[in-house]
């Protein structure tokens, strides 16, 4: 039996994978007016409400990991286990999202 990929990861795991240059996607799933308010360099923007016709976009990451953030981390938790439903197995959600991220890792950031 393999072992389970845990559904979250915390912001320090993110940050230090992003300074290390670790190759993952990033994926912010918030609405256009929050990512145009404060966002994290390197997160992409795919918002939750287009994920469904958008997703072949995250194709060529299949098998890659994904990390997707929101505002506080509901949405992106939502949206780690429907692309784990649909066929996406290394996908996790930055708990605490981007209002924790601002908090521990880049305390200048705007919090809404």
């Amino acid at each position: 039996m393999t072992a389970q990929i845990p559904l979250e990861i915390d912001c320090q795991s993110v940050k230090a994978k992003l300074d290390a240059g670790e190759p993952f996607c990033f994926i912010d799933c918030r609405e256009a007016g929050e990512y145009q308010t404060v966002s994290i360099n390197g997160a992409t923007l795919l918002p939750m409400s287009e994920l469904a016709n958008r997703v072949n976009e995250l194709e060529s990451h299949r098998n890659s990991e994904i990390i997707v953030h929101c505002h506080h981390g509901g949405r992106s938790l939502r949206v780690t286990h429907w692309l784990r439903q649909q066929g996406f197995p290394n996908v996790k959600s930055m708990a605490g999202g981007i209002d924790q991220w601002a908090i521990e890792i880049e305390p200048g950031l705007p919090r809404y």
